[in-house]
């Protein structure tokens, strides 16, 4: 660990000139006395590091004191910086990895590539944590402890315990053999064999995690896409799948198909709508989807879900049949 403090360190100071040991401290998420003994250190090794004194003081490297790495171009540079996900390093117990690998990956670069490929990383963003709506981009947390066990037996090929919370069941211990790290849209997955049947795991529900020293038993490799493609068509096509007959505008028909599972038929109506029949995991699934649609989409069949909806919609509305002090009328353009 310390060592790689260290690098990071030089690694730091190579790239911001002077720094002083409060940033250092903040930026290594150490104190600033670990980072006084740190550069103490980096001196006794021979790594010239030196210190200006006063109010705009701090530490510096000596000029010149820089390798490089000449294999690479510009545009494979940018790539690297773009390239690594923070959700996926954050759901696999990465983001301190991922931080420090992209600093050595600047730091490496030769002079005439570093100030511009920095510059073009900067004017890309992937995946921020919100939406133009301002809706946070929900990534589950996992404890480090849990994801790097995880993360290692997956790596080493060995069994693993896990304490896993399935919905709407209690916690349990089972040992599967893992096969992989699969993450979406900021949520992670262990695939999983045990007992020699796929499994999928996800990663927030798993409590506690305990890499076993017993080989697993899983193919010697693996191609992960086509595995959860898999996993994924066998998820939509079981359990207790619901068929709902639904009338719907036209330009909503996109954002139902996006939901639904899949669509049995097609036909349009007369007066410009569309009737389709299309399926959901669930109820619940079903009900919210349409739901999400308001007055764009109808429940034509089963008539459960129209009563679900009906009531749904009438709780809402009782909410708002009493007036409550508040400003005036909406104001008009």
């Amino acid at each position: 660990m310390r060592a790689d403090r260290l690098v990071s360190l030089v690694l730091l100071l190579r790239q911001r000139g002077r720094l002083s040991a409060a940033t250092l401290a903040r930026e290594l998420e150490v104190s600033t006395r670990t980072v006084l003994r740190d550069i103490e250190a980096l001196s006794a090794a021979g790594v010239p590091v030196y210190a200006e004194r006063g109010r705009l003081g701090g530490f510096a490297l000596l000029p010149g004191f820089r390798t490089e790495l000449t294999g690479l171009n510009h545009d494979e540079a940018l790539a690297l910086l773009v390239a690594g996900s923070r959700r996926g390093a954050q759901v696999f117990g990465l983001g301190s990895a991922l931080a420090s690998a992209v600093l050595k990956v600047v730091d490496a670069l030769p002079e005439g590539h570093r100030d511009t490929a920095a510059d073009a990383a900067r004017r890309l963003l992937i995946d921020p944590d919100i939406d133009l709506l301002a809706r946070s981009t929900v990534v589950e947390e996992v404890p480090d402890a849990v994801a790097g066990e995880v993360r290692r037996a997956v790596f080493a090929g060995h069994k693993l315990r896990i304490r896993y919370a399935a919905a709407g069941r209690p916690p349990k211990w089972r040992t599967v053999d893992p096969i992989g790290l699969v993450t979406v849209r900021g949520q992670g997955y262990l695939l999983a064999k045990r007992s020699g049947e796929d499994r999928t795991y996800r990663l927030d529900r798993v409590l506690a995690a305990e890499e076993l020293d017993d080989p697993a038993q899983r193919p010697d490799r693996v191609d992960l896409d086509r595995a959860w493609q898999e996993r994924s068509t066998r998820f939509r096509s079981g359990g207790d799948q619901i068929a709902v007959l639904v009338r719907l505008h036209p330009e909503r028909r996109g954002a139902l198909v996006k939901t639904a599972l899949s669509v049995l038929a097609e036909e349009p109506e007369a007066d410009g709508r569309l009737r389709l029949e299309v399926t959901f995991q669930d109820a619940e699934h079903a009900e919210w989807a349409l739901w999400q649609l308001a007055g764009d989409a109808e429940a034509l069949a089963p008539q459960w879900l129209r009563a679900a909806l009906l009531n749904r919609a009438a709780v809402t509305a009782r909410c708002y049949e009493t007036a409550v002090p508040g400003p005036g009328p909406r104001p008009t353009a």
